[in-house]
């Protein structure tokens, strides 16, 4: 049992995000964030999951501030230590990000930028917003998990995106055209499967899908706008469903995938509730967040006004 809490920040430093630049940055960031007055203690993630080992020691330490430095992959890590660990309510920590990874789709939605001197400002600032998250029920090796995630899941081709660019990253690929590249590899590789959507306990969809995004944020894939109703405390999973698609309905299209427009473009479909299942044949690959997660059969279920962040004086004033 904790006996004391600390007002230090605990930092969860992922060295790799970002090709390099959590290591390559972090002595510029501690620097930052001693010249605002932020006492702060660093750990470095050494592999896959050890975010969220490191949250649960801190807060099992008394740690009540968490930073993450990295991408919206070890942010999801950290969220779900919160869940894991037993001292406190997920609420009761607070979170901040300072981006460093490739995608950084969480910040977009909040306004965080990705400038560090700015972000670390809004640190000492100290607004911060209560953020809706998902519980992701999957199956991996015929076995059932559980994650949460901060900002959106993707069944179909948004996995199919991420396998194609891990799998390129680990053979030591490296740039900004890494994620290009592997979108458009993906939208030729990924096959449609039968799949039925049922929301709030009606079936809504029950045809061949290609891609499935459901979450609490706007974007995803680097800046996409695959959510743009999305409203992170609502209490409500935003869906975006995209039937089977010839690619001159992208390509001609494109610019509408990042301004808010995506709705627009045919076999484009929106919903919006509290609990989605679904199931396909063959089965589909999930991403949370960026990471890869198994399959279908998949249930998604909103946790309202979950965990606390960090936020703009700017965004909580367009909230009002």
């Amino acid at each position: 049992m904790v006996q004391h809490t600390t007002e230090r920040w605990f930092v969860v430093v992922n060295p790799v995000s970002g090709g390099g630049k959590g290591l390559g940055d972090f002595p510029r960031i501690s620097h930052l964030l001693r010249e605002n007055g932020i006492d702060h203690d660093p750990a470095f993630t050494e592999h896959r999951y050890h975010a969220t080992e490191l949250t649960v020691e801190a807060v099992n330490r008394g740690y009540r501030k968490i930073i993450v430095v990295g991408g919206d992959g070890t942010l999801n890590e950290v969220v779900n230590g919160l869940f894991i660990q037993k001292q406190c309510e997920p609420k009761d920590i607070l979170l901040a990000v300072i981006a460093v990874g490739t995608g950084n789709d969480w910040v977009r939605t909040f306004g965080i930028s990705r400038n560090y001197t700015v972000a670390i400002r809004a640190i000492k600032e100290g607004h911060s917003f209560l953020q809706d998250v998902g519980r992701v029920s999957y199956t991996e090796s015929k076995v059932e998990h559980v994650r949460y995630m901060a900002n959106v899941a993707g069944l179909g081709f948004d996995a199919y995106v991420i396998q194609i660019f891990n799998h390129l990253k680990l053979k030591g690929y490296k740039g900004k055209w890494l994620y290009l590249y592997s979108l458009v590899r993906g939208f030729f590789s990924a096959k449609p499967a039968g799949a039925t959507i049922e929301l709030d306990g009606k079936v809504i969809y029950n045809k061949l899908l290609f891609s499935l995004a459901v979450g609490v944020c706007r974007y995803n894939g680097g800046g996409i706008q695959q959510l743009p109703r999305a409203v992170a405390n609502d209490g409500l999973l935003d869906l975006t469903i995209i039937r089977p698609v010839h690619w001159w309905h992208v390509v001609f299209r494109a610019k509408r995938l990042f301004n808010g427009q995506i709705y627009s473009i045919g076999h484009v479909e929106y919903a919006q509730g509290k609990e989605v299942k679904i199931t396909s044949a063959p089965n589909m690959p999930l991403e949370t967040d960026g990471e890869l997660q198994g399959g279908t059969p998949v249930t998604i279920s909103v946790v309202p006004q979950a965990v606390r962040f960090i936020v703009t004086e700017e965004f909580l004033q367009e909230q009002r």
